[in-house]
C-alpha cells in the first residue's frame, strides 16, 4: 500500500492538471447524479416492525382515513383578546380552501366542531329530559291503569256480589236466566274493560323497557361525553383556535413539497390581527446544509492551519480539498434520494465528517511533506514519500472510521444504516482526496507551499553536509538535530492517569440519567414556527395536546352498533381510569365493527417521563372485558400509537442494536489496530480510552440537552430527551477518529522503540513528534463540528455539540495526557505479542518504514 500510494503521489505531483481535471470532471459527474435524481428528503424516522408500526398498518387497513400524517395549525391573536367573528369567518374560509391541496385528506373547521361538540351536549342534556318526562308520563299512565283495574275489580265485585244473590234466590230456571242475561253482559262489559286495560299495560311496560334502553344509551353516551370534556379546539378565552389537517399519505411516504402547500397557503392567506404557525409535523422541514456557524467553524479551521503551516497557500489546500470532497459526497448521497427514503440528517452527517476528515487527512500529509521541505528535501520525491508515509496511515486510519460507519448496517434499521454508509462514502472520497488531489496541488505550489523565511530554512538544510542521528518526527525517522528529551517520572505518570480518569467519570455522571426520544416543537429554536405552535398550544389547551396518543381496541367479531358502543364505553373507561389521562375520544369504528379508534390526551407532552410511562402501561394492559346484550363476556384488545409511542419504540429498537453495534465496531477496530502496532495492549489502551471518553460525551450531552445546563448560551431553551439515534452515531463517529489520534501518535512511538530507544523514552518521542499535528488536526475536528452547534435544528445543534465534545476529551484528556501516561507505566510490555500471533498477522508498515528505506530522501 505504502508503495502504491508514493507512486501516485509521485504522479500526481508531476502531472498535477490531470489530477485535479479528473476531480473537477467527477464533481460534475456528482452535480449532474444530484440533479437528476434528488427527490427531497424525509424529516421523519422510522424503526421497523415496532409496536406503533403495527397498529399504524392496522389503521391503514380498516381506518385508512387515521393511517396518514396529520398536523396542526395554530391560530391566535395578536393582542390575545377573542378572535371577532370576522376572523373566525376568515380562519373557516382558509381552512375551507386547504382541503383542495395535495395529499390532503380533511381539514377541521374548529369553531364547527366545537358547535358540534356543544350540540352533542345539548343532545344529551335533551334526550335526559325527554326520558325523564318519558318515565313521569309512564308513570301517570300506569295510575291511571291502576286506577281502572281497580274500578273493574270493584265493578267485578258487584257484578259477582248480584250473581251470587240471583243464584240464592232459588228462582225458577228460566226466571233465573232472564235476570242473569243482563249481569252477562256487564260481564262481557268488564272483561272488554279489562282486556283494553292489559293492552295498554303491555304497551307501557314495553315503553319503559324502551325508555330503560335509551336511558341505557344515553348513559352510556354521557360517559363517553364525560370523557370527552377535556378536549377542545377552540380555547376557553377564543383567543385560540387550531385547525387539523390530515393527509392521505402515511407520515414517512408524506412528501415534504405538501407540507410546504400548507404552509404557504396560510402564510399566503394573512389574515388582521391573527398569527398562524404550524406544528412540527408540518413545518419541520430540511434543515440547512451550510449556516453561519459552520462557515465560522471552516475560518477557525483556517486561522489553526495558518499557524501550524506558516502560510495562506499551504492553508488553503486543506480547506479546498475538503470542500471539493463534501461537495462530491453529498451530491453522490443526494442523488439517490429518489430510490431509497432519505432522512433530512443524513447528509447532514456527511457534511459534517467530510469537513472535518477532509482537512484533517489533507493537513497530515501537508504537514509531513512541509517537514521534508523544510530539511532540503525535493519536491517531486517528497511528496510521493509524504503519500507513501502520511497518506498511508491517513488510509487505515479512514478504514476504521468507515468500517465504524458501514457498521451501522448492522442494527437492521434502514435509515441509521443510510445515515452510516452516507457518513462512509464522504470519508471514503475524503481520503482518496487526500492522497490525490492533495499531491497535486502540492506539486503546482512547488517550494510556494514555504514562507520565505520557511524557504530559506529549506535551502539552508539543502546545502548542510551533516547528517546527525536519526530522530522520530511525526511518526517517521528524520534527520533534525535532536533536542535533549527525558520520558515522565512515574509519579507524574500515575497523577495523570489518576487524574484523567477521574475527570472523564464525572463528566459522564449525568449519563448515568439519560434518556432518549425525538425532539418535539418545544425543543425548536425559539420564535421558529414550530415552537410558537408548541408554545401557544401548550397554553391554551395544555401540556397534552401536544402529544396525542392514539389508540386501537380490536373488537370480537358479529358485534351490532349498541354492542359497539358499550365496547367503546367499556375501552375508554379503563383508558380514562389512568391518572395520566386528561380525555378520551373515541374518533372512529371500521365498517366491520372490528376497530375502535380514540384520541387520547395525555397530561403532559410527547416527551415527558410521564406520558413514557402512560404508554407502557397502556400496552402492558390486559383485554379489556365487556359485556354483550346476550349477557357474555367479550374483550377488546388495545394497541398504542402516536409521537410519544414512536418515541419509545425508535428509542428501543436504537437502544437494542447498540451493544451488537459497539460489539462489530469495536471488534473490527481492534483487528485493525493489532494489524497496525502489532500489540495487543496498545489496542486495549486506545480502546478502553474511548469507552471512558464516550461515555463522557454522554454525560456532558446529557447535562445540556436535558438537564438544561449552559442551555441559554447553547440556545436549548426547552431541555428534554437526547436525540435517539445519538448515542449510536456517537459510538460510530468517536470511535473512528479516536483511533485516527491513537495511529498518528502512536505509530511514531512505536517507530522508536523498535529502531532501539528505550520503551519509556520512545513514548515521550513519539508525543513528541506527533503532538503538534493532532493538536491541530483535533481542533480543526472540535471547530468544524462546533460549528453546527449554532444550527437551528435540534437534531443537528446535538449532533455538532456530541462530535465537538468527544473530540475534544478523546484527543486532549484521552490522547494527549492518559494513553502516554498509561504507556509509560507499561513500559516495554505495551509492546508484547505473542509469537505465534506476530507470525500470522501481515506487516501492514503504516508509519512507512520499509517505504523511507527504499526512497532515501534528495537534498
Amino acid at each position: 500500500m505504502a508503495e502504491l500510494l508514493h507512486r501516485l503521489g509521485t504522479f500526481a505531483a508531476r502531472r498535477a492538471w490531470v489530477m485535479i481535471v479528473a476531480w473537477v470532471a467527477i464533481l460534475g459527474i456528482a452535480g449532474g447524479g444530484f440533479a437528476i435524481g434528488f427527490k427531497g428528503l424525509s424529516s421523519s424516522f422510522d424503526v421497523p416492525g415496532t409496536a406503533s408500526g403495527e397498529v399504524l398498518e392496522e389503521l391503514q387497513d380498516s381506518l385508512p382515513d387515521f393511517a396518514g400524517a396529520s398536523g396542526t395549525v395554530v391560530f391566535h391573536s395578536d393582542d390575545g383578546s377573542e378572535l371577532t367573528d370576522d376572523q373566525r369567518a376568515e380562519i373557516v374560509r382558509v381552512a375551507e380552501e386547504a382541503k383542495g391541496l395535495p395529499d390532503v385528506a380533511d381539514v377541521i373547521d374548529p369553531f364547527d366542531a366545537e358547535r358540534q361538540l356543544a350540540d352533542q351536549r345539548a343532545e344529551l342534556a335533551d334526550g335526559k329530559e325527554q326520558i325523564a318526562a318519558g318515565r313521569e308520563q309512564a308513570e301517570q299512565g300506569q295510575r291511571q291503569l291502576d286506577a281502572g283495574l281497580a274500578q273493574l275489580n270493584a265493578g267485578q265485585a258487584q257484578l259477582d256480589a248480584g250473581k251470587a244473590q240471583l243464584e240464592a234466590a232459588g228462582l225458577p230456571a228460566e226466571m233465573l236466566a232472564a235476570q242473569l242475561a243482563p249481569l252477562e253482559a256487564q260481564q262481557a262489559q268488564l272483561d272488554a274493560g279489562r282486556a283494553e286495560l292489559q293492552a295498554e299495560q303491555q304497551q307501557l311496560t314495553e315503553g319503559l323497557a324502551t325508555l330503560d334502553e335509551n336511558e341505557a344509551r344515553l348513559e352510556t353516551g354521557a360517559e363517553l361525553a364525560s370523557y370527552v370534556e377535556g378536549i377542545r379546539l377552540v380555547s376557553e378565552d377564543g383567543a385560540t383556535a387550531l385547525v387539523n389537517v390530515s393527509f392521505t399519505e402515511p407520515r414517512l411516504d408524506l412528501p415534504q413539497e405538501s407540507k410546504d402547500a400548507i404552509i404557504e397557503h396560510f402564510e399566503s392567506n394573512p389574515i388582521e390581527g391573527v398569527g398562524v404557525s404550524f406544528s412540527t409535523d408540518i413545518s419541520q422541514g430540511v434543515p440547512e446544509i451550510l449556516g453561519v456557524g459552520e462557515v465560522i467553524g471552516v475560518a477557525i479551521a483556517a486561522i489553526v492551519l495558518v499557524v501550524v503551516l506558516g502560510s495562506l497557500l499551504a492553508a488553503s489546500f486543506p480547506i479546498v480539498t475538503a470542500l471539493v470532497g463534501v461537495g462530491i459526497g453529498a451530491m453522490a448521497t443526494l442523488a439517490f434520494s429518489g430510490v431509497t427514503q432519505m432522512a433530512s440528517v443524513t447528509p447532514i452527517l456527511g457534511v459534517m465528517l467530510g469537513l472535518a476528515v477532509g482537512i484533517d487527512y489533507s493537513l497530515f500529509i501537508l504537514y509531513r511533506h512541509r517537514k521534508q521541505l523544510l530539511q532540503g528535501a525535493d519536491v517531486v520525491e517528497s511528496i510521493g514519500l509524504a503519500n507513501g508515509t502520511a497518506g498511508n496511515a491517513v488510509v487505515f486510519a479512514g478504514a476504521t472510521v468507515i468500517v465504524a460507519l458501514f457498521a451501522l448496517n448492522v442494527s437492521g434499521i434502514p435509515f441509521l444504516g443510510l445515515m452510516g454508509t452516507a457518513g462512509a462514502v464522504s470519508v471514503a472520497v475524503a481520503v482518496l482526496i487526500a492522497v490525490s488531489l492533495t499531491p497535486a496541488l502540492l506539486g503546482l505550489a512547488g517550494r510556494k507551499l514555504l514562507g520565505r523565511r520557511a524557504r530559506a530554512t529549506a535551502e539552508a538544510a539543502a546545502a548542510a553536509a551533516a547528517h546527525p542521528a536519526p530522530e522520530v518526527l511525526d511518526g517517521t525517522v528524520t534527520t533534525q538535530p535532536s533536542r535533549a528529551l527525558k520520558p515522565m517520572s512515574n509519579l507524574r505518570a500515575v497523577l495523570t492517569a489518576v487524574v484523567a480518569v477521574a475527570v472523564l467519570l464525572v463528566l459522564a455522571i449525568p449519563s448515568l440519567s439519560m434518556r432518549l426520544g425525538l425532539p418535539d416543537g418545544g425543543s425548536e429554536s425559539a420564535g421558529s414556527s414550530a415552537h410558537t405552535a408548541y408554545t401557544l398550544t401548550n397554553e391554551a389547551f395544555g401540556e397534552g395536546a401536544n402529544g396525542t396518543l392514539l389508540v386501537t381496541a380490536d373488537l370480537p367479531d358479529g358485534l351490532d352498533d349498541d354492542a359497539v358502543l358499550g365496547a367503546q364505553a367499556a375501552v375508554a373507561r379503563e383508558l380514562a381510569a389512568n391518572a395520566d389521562v386528561v380525555a378520551v375520544a373515541p374518533v372512529a369504528v371500521s365498517d366491520d365493527n372490528s376497530l375502535a379508534a380514540f384520541q387520547v390526551i395525555p397530561a403532559e407532552g410527547p416527551n415527558s417521563e410521564s406520558t413514557d410511562a402512560l404508554v407502557r402501561e397502556l400496552r402492558e394492559l390486559p383485554p379489556v372485558n365487556f359485556t354483550l346484550d346476550s349477557g357474555e363476556s367479550g374483550e377488546a384488545a388495545l394497541g398504542v400509537a402516536g409521537q410519544a409511542a414512536i418515541n419509545i419504540d425508535i428509542s428501543e429498537g436504537l437502544n437494542d442494536v447498540l451493544p451488537l453495534y459497539l460489539a462489530v465496531v469495536v471488534g473490527l477496530s481492534f483487528i485493525i489496530m493489532v494489524m497496525v502496532f502489532r500489540s495487543l495492549l496498545v489496542p486495549l489502551i486506545a480502546t478502553g480510552g474511548f469507552v471512558l471518553s464516550l461515555f463522557a460525551t454522554y454525560g456532558a450531552v446529557t447535562a445540556v440537552f436535558q438537564w438544561g445546563w449552559f442551555g441559554d448560551l447553547l440556545g436549548v431553551h426547552n431541555p428534554g430527551p437526547i436525540l435517539s439515534f445519538l448515542p449510536v452515531i456517537l459510538v460510530g463517529i468517536l470511535f473512528g477518529l479516536a483511533m485516527d489520534y491513537q495511529l498518528f501518535l502512536a505509530t511514531g512511538m512505536r517507530e522508536a522503540f523498535v529502531h532501539g530507544v528505550p520503551a519509556r523514552l520512545a513514548v515521550a518521542q513519539g508525543f513528541r513528534a506527533g503532538r503538534t499535528v493532532v493538536t491541530a488536526a483535533a481542533i480543526i475536528m472540535v471547530a468544524v463540528f462546533g460549528g453546527f452547534i449554532a444550527s437551528d435544528s435540534v437534531m443537528i445543534k446535538s449532533m455538532g455539540l456530541g462530535l465537538a465534545l468527544g473530540v475534544l476529551f478523546d484527543a486532549f484528556i484521552v490522547r494527549m495526557l492518559l494513553v502516554p501516561a498509561l504507556m509509560h507505566l507499561v513500559g516495554g510490555g505495551a509492546w508484547w505479542l505473542p509469537k505465534w500471533l506476530d507470525k500470522i498477522i501481515p506487516n501492514v508498515d503504516v508509519e512507512g518504514a520499509a517505504l523511507e528505506r527504499r526512497h532515501a530522501l534528495q537534498h
